[in-house]
């Protein structure tokens, strides 16, 4: 039996840098909605408070995974966490001076995507480049486990108890999270290199902006094997993003859980999400990461519907446990298997049009089940899981 390879040194500072973002993605993540309930009760505005942190990949995913693919990715991913430091630092000012409004949360949450595109497509690409391939799945699960850990277990509730000492408060602790894990990046290097440039992956005839876009999807399209997971991973964003856009509205004035429970919801809800991370690894080697995928994808759809029938938060959250639990199957033989198929030297670009294409739908998705919900705060789930 042979004996696996080590994840490496270069893995453990993405792994350290990963914790830092995940606690503070978790404190933001429960911390965005309170404020928007609090500033407005429509849903179609509450909606597009999902649907501004999505639509930047629409719009800037394939010309980031581009730059990405020409920088050196370690400054890019510095660069992306200042960038949040600094928006979640105005957002804390605003609301601390009282002149915050949902206008401008909307707009700062738009901003923030943008830095996300930066980081998320970054840190993808640099994975490749320090993981063996027999590593990909461990690797991916590591960062979902820590994920669930910090950002669900830890974060939300420490969102919850910030934000009933201050509003202001989670947004000031994100400013300091996002500060250090740039921090950690920009002061350890890579034994590894990441930057494309000096590995010889940027050609010496630039395609440019519009160049980048056609030859990211004509990749896409090409491979028919990408391309097919890219059609069924758009559709079930789209309706995913539909009926999950106003969850924070359905379990605040639905199933009429207190603010200060929130956090603790979204806290027992990735008790799913981390045992779908552990379990990954070991579905993938007993199904084959195909069946694994489309078991999941079945079972996922039907627990939405089930979540739009919630008589109260009890099964709510048992049902969001299991949801959690087929997502992080999901995300991590999906992440695995694009990392297998896509050339590292390709990665930013060709990550980036798949994000283009399934994110791109997401706002949309978001919008309209912001719409949907004006009908009913159920129906979003009921639609969006059929």
């Amino acid at each position: 039996m042979s004996q696996s390879l080590p994840l490496g040194q270069d893995f453990t500072r993405i792994w350290s840098a990963s914790l830092i973002t995940n606690l503070v993605d978790g404190v933001l993540r429960l911390a965005a909605p309170l404020l928007a309930v609090s500033l407005t009760q429509d849903p179609i505005l509450i909606g597009a408070l999902t649907a501004l942190g999505l639509l930047p990949w629409l719009f800037f995913a394939i010309p980031i995974g581009a730059i990405v693919d020409r920088v050196d990715r370690r400054k890019a991913l510095v660069l992306g966490n200042s960038l949040r430091a600094v928006i979640a630092l105005f957002i804390a000012f605003a609301v601390a001076q009282d002149f915050i409004s949902i206008w401008l949360l909307l707009i700062s949450v738009f901003l923030f995507g943008i830095c996300e595109v930066l980081v998320d497509t970054t840190s993808q690409a640099v994975l490749p480049q320090i993981l063996d391939k027999s590593n990909y799945e461990r690797g991916n699960s590591r960062l979902q486990i820590s994920e669930v850990i910090v950002s669900q277990f830890a974060g939300a509730p420490l969102s919850g108890l910030l934000y009933a000492v201050s509003i202001a408060l989670p947004f000031f602790f994100s400013t300091t999270g996002f500060i250090l894990a740039g921090l950690l990046i920009l002061l350890f290097p890579f034994e590894n290199e990441v930057n494309a440039r000096k590995r010889g992956e940027v050609e010496q005839d630039k395609l440019g902006l519009k160049g980048d876009i056609k030859f990211a999807l004509n990749y896409l399209y090409q491979d028919k094997q990408i391309f097919s997971i890219v059609v069924i991973t758009t559709l079930l964003g789209f309706f995913y993003s539909l009926s999950n856009a106003i969850a924070p509205l359905f379990i605040l004035k639905e199933l009429n859980v207190t603010p200060a429970l929130f956090g603790v919801v979204l806290a027992i809800q990735g008790v799913g999400a981390l045992a779908g991370s552990i379990a990954a690894p070991m579905i993938s080697k007993y199904l084959g990461r195909g069946k694994a995928l489309a078991i999941n994808v079945f079972f996922a759809s039907l627990l939405v519907i089930f979540i739009g029938l919630s008589p109260n938060a009890y099964f709510f959250v048992a049902v969001s446990v299991l949801i959690g639990f087929t997502i992080s199957v999901w995300n991590i033989l999906l992440m695995s298997l694009y990392q297998s198929l896509i050339p590292p030297e390709l990665y930013g670009r060709i990550h980036g049009a798949r994000r283009t294409i399934v994110w791109g739908l997401m706002p949309i998705g978001a919008l309209l089940g912001g719409v949907i919900a004006r009908g009913g705060l159920r129906l979003p789930f009921l639609i969006g899981g059929s």
